[in-house]
């Protein structure tokens, strides 16, 4: 009896071969299959780098007559779009957002921020909030003592305070970030972490009075407009260009990166960055409409954990 021809001779191949074409499962010894998944591996990424070292060569060569580049598949290009999103903003979107909440301040009213944090707070969450009148034009920071939120919102209103600020922390940890804009709402509660101040950066630079320059990034739904409306509506619409500082609020998977930086231009074509600090990171946990209450306000939104299960759907 002729035996069927194989697609390959076993005998022709090595043993490193011969190992590389079995699967994990098929090893029931645990350290010979970390092993083989660590060469299977290996053998990946030598693939890739030398497909990506062959196409560009390919570009060089070619010029430009050269194909596009492939775009690297991340979370954020592999979004699932929904009825939110916001790519360009018309005429009825833009309608809107000249009516809500924030109309008198992009009409040129200056903020006036008032920065407080929760009762009896600790010393971190004290010296955080006092970096935000450095932060912040007409900002003032005041001892929170024992006064409820509510009584602090009737303060602020009858001094015209724009908006109120809430460090909070929990067992000497800053975890919580509240902003109310006045005198209606909305209100923002975000979960703070990765904190580092100002002095804990390496190389960080001192800053200075100027008013900072801001950068809102990465905002594409109804609710992610808002949420960059309520970080804009506390920074100066005039800022110092000649302080060379630029606050930036960059969303990416939902999550609201804070950076700060002070610039300088070289040369016409090449810039360098000093990090002033702080660095933090906000998640939005909720939305209110009007000021804070929190057993009779009305949310827009509100984050559950089950939100997080889908990795490829966001609500900025």
């Amino acid at each position: 009896m002729v035996k069927p021809k194989k697609e390959e001779d076993k005998d022709d191949l090595s043993p490193e071969e011969l190992k590389l074409r079995r699967s994990p499962t098929d090893i029931k010894c645990k350290a010979k299959r970390v092993l083989l998944v660590q060469k299977l591996q290996a053998a990946k990424k030598t693939a890739r780098e030398k497909a990506r070292k062959q196409r560009k060569k390919e570009r060089e060569m070619l010029g430009d007559a050269a194909p596009a580049k492939q775009e690297p598949r991340t979370i954020e290009s592999m979004r699932r779009p929904d009825d939110t999103m916001v790519d360009d903003v018309d005429e009825e979107t833009q309608e809107d957002i000249n009516k809500d909440e924030f109309e008198s301040y992009f009409d040129g009213k200056p903020p006036k921020v008032c920065i407080t944090t929760n009762q009896r707070a600790a010393k971190n969450a004290v010296d955080f909030a006092q970096i935000f009148p450095k932060l912040l034009p007409n900002a003032e920071f005041f001892h929170r003592r024992k006064y409820h939120l509510k009584e602090i919102i009737e303060f602020c209103n009858n001094r015209d305070y724009t908006d109120v600020i809430v460090v909070n922390e929990t067992k000497g940890i800053i975890d919580e970030l509240t902003i109310t804009h006045l005198p209606y709402g909305p209100t923002a509660t975000f979960r703070l972490t990765n904190l580092v101040m100002p002095e804990d950066i390496p190389g960080g630079g001192e800053m200075t009075s100027h008013k900072a320059e801001l950068i809102v990034n990465g905002f594409k739904t109804r609710l992610g407009l808002t949420v960059g409306r309520i970080f804009a509506s506390i920074f100066a619409q005039d800022p110092n260009f000649k302080g060379r500082r630029v606050c930036t609020l960059h969303n990416q998977r939902d999550f609201i990166f804070f950076r700060q930086h002070r610039y300088i231009f070289e040369t016409k074509e090449e810039a360098n960055l000093q990090e002033l600090g702080p660095r933090f990171t906000l998640k939005l946990k909720s939305l209110q409409k009007g000021t804070f209450d929190t057993s009779g306000g009305e949310y827009i939104h509100v984050h559950h954990h089950n939100m997080d299960v889908d990795r490829k759907k966001f609500v900025l």
